[in-house]
C-alpha cells in the first residue's frame, strides 16, 4: 500500500509482542475464560480494545504525566496490589475445591456481568498493564516523528488483538484436559501463583520508589 511505513508497523509488532506475550494477570484470565468456552469473544474483544485504548494514551503522552506523578503511581500500584492479591487468594482457594470440565454441560460459569467485571478489573487494576502499554510502548512511540508514530501505534495494537484471540480460542483445545479435577487444581494453583508473584513484585517496587 502506497504511503504505508513497514519499518514502524513492524517495530509496533515486534515491542508489542515482547511486553504482551508473557505470562501475566491477562493471560491467566483470558486463557481461563477460554478453556472454559465462557464468553470468550466478549473477554478477547474487551482485553484488546483496553490495551489499544492503553497504548494511544501512552503514545500520545499520558505515559509521561503518570511517571511524573508519585500519588497516581501510589494508587495504581496499592489498588493493583489489593486486586491481585484478592484475585490470587480465590485461586488458591479452588484449589481445595473438586471441579471439573463437563463438555455438555454441568460447569457453573461465570455470568457476562461477573465476567465482564473481572475482565476490566484484571486489565485496569494491574499495574503492570500500564507499564507496559502505557508507559514502555507509549515512550518507544512517541519517539517516532509523524506519521510513523501512528504506524508504530497500530502495529502494537494489532498484536494486542491477535494475541488475545489466538490464546482464548486457542485455550478451547485444552478442553478435554480439564475433565480431570487435577487438572483445575493445578491451573488455579498456577494462576493464583501468578497473582501473588505479580502483586509481591509490586509491593517490592513500590518500597523501591519510596526509598529513592
Amino acid at each position: 500500500m502506497e504511503g504505508f511505513c513497514v519499518a514502524p508497523f513492524i517495530e509496533g509488532c515486534g515491542t508489542g509482542a515482547g511486553l504482551i506475550i508473557a505470562i501475566g494477570a491477562q493471560n491467566a484470565f483470558v486463557l481461563k475464560q477460554g478453556i472454559l468456552k465462557n464468553y470468550v469473544f466478549i473477554t478477547a474483544l474487551l482485553c484488546s480494545c483496553i490495551d489499544a485504548l492503553l497504548i494511544l494514551l501512552g503514545v500520545g503522552g499520558f505515559g509521561k504525566l503518570l511517571t511524573s506523578n508519585m500519588t497516581l503511581l501510589m494508587i495504581a500500584k496499592w489498588g493493583g496490589v489489593a486486586f491481585l492479591a484478592y484475585y490470587g487468594f480465590r485461586s488458591f482457594r479452588a484449589v481445595f475445591t473438586s471441579q471439573k470440565l463437563e463438555l455438555h454441560g454441568g460447569f457453573e460459569r461465570p455470568t457476562l456481568k461477573v465476567t465482564l467485571v473481572t475482565t476490566v478489573a484484571v486489565c485496569l487494576l494491574n499495574p503492570h498493564v500500564y507499564l507496559d502499554t502505557v508507559v514502555l510502548l507509549g515512550s518507544i512511540g512517541a519517539q517516532f516523528p509523524f506519521p510513523e508514530r501512528t504506524y508504530f501505534t497500530f502495529g502494537a495494537m494489532v498484536t494486542s488483538f491477535v494475541w488475545f484471540f489466538t490464546i482464548a480460542y486457542g485455550a478451547r483445545f485444552l478442553a478435554p484436559l480439564f475433565q480431570s479435577p487435577r487438572a483445575w487444581k493445578i491451573l488455579d494453583f498456577i494462576i493464583g501463583c501468578i497473582m501473588w508473584a505479580i502483586a509481591l513484585s509490586l509491593i517490592l517496587w513500590t518500597q523501591d520508589c519510596v526509598c529513592r
